[in-house]
């Protein structure tokens, strides 16, 4: 195994810690709880077990106090430490909750916390996009409240998420981290962006292993931040960054054993491991012993080297946590020392423990994905219940507000009924005599038309066409609910609530415009396309339909209302319905005579044609009505200058189908 490998192994363990680090204290803090989570979660490096019991008692004083702001913080908090403890489940439990939290507060800083947990987990994961996307969440809350310490830091983790992939966004996210801690002024802030330079830099130097500048500039950069660590050593809170400050710079060094200053190399070990003796940071130590080895190995002396790589591994042994991957690359630092002194016993007895380690770390990869897989999939089970839960209680709540819908629909359509039947009854008693009437009537129009205002003369005609208006509705109701009768006797129970609740909607429709004197043509239309859709789904889509405009038509245009839809009823029923060969078709089309102030409705289809549903005895008895009340209300409006009547309709027939023209006077 060459030397550039070994030391990349080291590095990488060396900035892997930064990666999950966040000081919460950087900024002044909203509430105690908040402060006791903080000097909790800084513990988790020297007493996990302090840490962990400080942070479980704020997240209880959080609940306590009901602020669900400080229940999300600590819950964030609780996570990235069992993060730093290995713990996968209760990292992804924690960072949930954490996330679930904050979604129930308006407070953007618990928000910001929660986005920058489920990025840590998401890139834990390996789900980088999703990493990616919430850590740019939590960039952009905690830069709108101006605490760039922790922007630094989310933009130097993204910086790492990035480096196997693309330089330049490496690069792009480092730099935005080196301006953020600067405009935090925040040593522990500057320190982790610095490590992020860094890191970028040693990459560069290991693809362009020739471009000896690059190396030697990188080295400048890495002794600037080791000696920025040293120099502001008691404001940074993290002791295992200024650790890993002086170990980076050692690595870098050994990749280039010729070139390297021996002294520094040796300096920066010696810091490196009495910061993690002082502070008790063991896996610096550990990588400090390793590195020191390699060195020994480089300078041909054999038996310190040896008595290096040993040491490391009996103190990795000794820790709570087990690296079988940094125990193989100890044993192949050894079988390099046998190799160099032709011990081929010892070379061979190494090999075998090299082997061992390089199986249990395949062996720990595969059990950890494992377990990363179990995680994902009992939190995808998780979210789809509950998911579940959600659909069924919206689900009961729409099927007991659609019950009231219905009863409510039912009852009114009843009282329609009733009073519909009560004044046609009326109206029928009262015919005889108003058809006796009529002459005088005619009579006094005329003398009202002489002697009444022109306002008088409306309210006059309003109240007529109201009156004409009504005696149309009862006809539609009565079609329409047959139509739902008969989806009924088919048992078709979605079909009957979706065409129930269309009718409901219709027929709202229908009273509302029936009490206005003039609708405008969108509302005329809206309306036509809202019967001809119950249509189609009551005839299960044997027709089409379309409805087109004129470029001059203005949809504001103002109509009497109610004018167009008995005679589609017509086209439907009686042309389109009896239709077996062939698909049906309707055409409404409407054009504009601007001097006239007339619209031209052209109603078309391609059903039966008139001569063969009068044949086929299928005309409706409430035709000639429907088609004298429209007669009558065009009546009322469409007078030309002279005072003479201008033709309302007209029609024609073919054994292919029926059109009828009808004019609608703007009014």
């Amino acid at each position: 195994m060459d030397h550039l490998h070994f030391t990349k192994r080291y590095f990488f363990h060396a900035i892997l810690i930064p990666l999950m680090v966040f000081n919460a204290s950087l900024k002044a803090q909203d509430s105690k709880i908040e402060s006791l989570a903080s000097q909790g979660y800084s513990y988790r490096f020297t007493d996990s077990a302090k840490a962990k019991q400080m942070l479980n008692n704020a997240l209880l004083l959080a609940r306590k106090s009901n602020s669900k702001k400080d229940e999300a913080i600590c819950l964030a908090f609780l996570a990235l430490t069992y993060r730093r403890l290995n713990s996968p489940k209760e990292f992804n439990n924690y960072a949930e909750q954490a996330y679930k939290i904050s979604s129930q507060t308006n407070d953007e800083r618990a928000k910001a916390y929660a986005y920058m947990v489920m990025g840590n987990l998401k890139s834990y994961f390996d789900e980088n996009t999703a990493a990616l996307n919430y850590q740019l969440q939590a960039n952009t809350l905690f830069e709108k409240h101006k605490n760039y310490a922790l922007c630094a830091q989310i933009c130097a983790d993204i910086s790492y998420s990035f480096s196997l992939s693309s330089d330049d966004r490496v690069e792009k996210y480092v730099r935005e981290a080196m301006k953020h801690a600067q405009q935090s002024s925040n040593a522990e802030s500057i320190l982790h962006a610095r490590l992020a330079m860094g890191s970028y830099l040693t990459g560069l130097t290991d693809k362009h292993a020739d471009n000896i500048s690059l190396w030697e500039n990188s080295v400048q950069f890495l002794k600037q931040t080791a000696d920025y660590a040293s120099v502001n050593n008691n404001r940074i809170p993290s002791k295992s960054n200024i650790a890993i400050s002086h170990l980076n710079l050692a690595a870098l060094l050994i990749r280039r054993p010729k070139l390297m200053d021996g002294m520094l190399f040796t300096r920066q070990l010696d810091t490196a491991i009495a910061i993690s003796k002082k502070y008790n940071v063991k896996v610096t130590y550990r990588n400090s012993l390793g590195l020191r080895g390699k060195y020994l190995l480089y300078q041909g002396e054999y038996s310190r080297a040896k008595k290096m790589f040993l040491e490391g591994i009996a103190y990795q042994l000794r820790l709570p946590y087990k690296d079988h991957e940094i125990l193989a690359q100890f044993y192949a630092s050894l079988k390099e020392v046998a190799a160099s002194e032709k011990d081929y016993s010892s070379y061979y007895r190494y090999d075998q423990s090299f082997s061992k380690y390089n199986r249990l770390t395949y062996d720990e990869t595969m059990q950890r994905n494992l377990q990363l897989a179990e995680i994902k999939f009992e939190s995808a089970e998780k979210i789809r219940k509950i998911k579940q839960l959600e659909n069924e209680k919206l689900l009961q709540e729409k099927n007991k507000n659609l019950g009231y819908v219905i009863s409510l629909i039912l009852l009114v359509i009843v009282i329609f009924i009733f009073i519909s039947f009560y004044y046609r009854k009326r109206f029928y008693q009262k015919q005889a005599d108003n058809l006796k009437q009529q002459q005088i009537n005619d009579q006094l129009k005329l003398n009202l038309l002489e002697k009444d205002s022109l306002e008088n003369l409306l309210a006059k005609l309003s109240l007529e066409r109201r009156f004409l208006q009504s005696q149309m509705d009862p006809h539609f109701i009565f079609n329409c609910l047959a139509n739902i009768q008969s989806i009924i006797l088919k048992d078709d129970r979605t079909k009957a609530l979706t065409y129930l609740n269309k009718f409901a909607r219709l027929t709202r429709e229908t009273l509302y415009h029936s009490r206005k004197e003039s609708v405008t043509l969108q509302e005329e239309t809206a309306n036509l396309k809202s019967y001809i859709e119950l249509q189609q789904l009551r005839l299960n889509h044997s027709f089409d339909y379309s409805i087109e405009f004129a470029d001059d038509i203005n949809m504001d245009e103002k109509i009497p209302p109610l004018l167009i839809q008995p005679l589609v009823e017509n086209a439907i029923e009686h042309g389109l319905k009896p239709l077996s060969h062939r698909k049906g078709n309707l055409v409404i089309t409407f054009t504009k005579k601007s001097m006239e102030q007339v619209l031209i409705c052209v109603i078309k289809d391609n059903g039966i044609g008139m001569e063969a549903s009068q044949t086929g005895k299928q005309k409706n008895k409430h035709d000639p009505l429907a088609i004298k009340i429209i007669d009558e209300r065009l009546a009322l409006y469409a007078k030309n200058d002279s005072g003479e009547r201008i033709p309302h309709f007209t029609s024609q027939s073919s054994g292919d189908g029926c059109t009828i023209t009808i004019n609608i006077p703007i009014v």
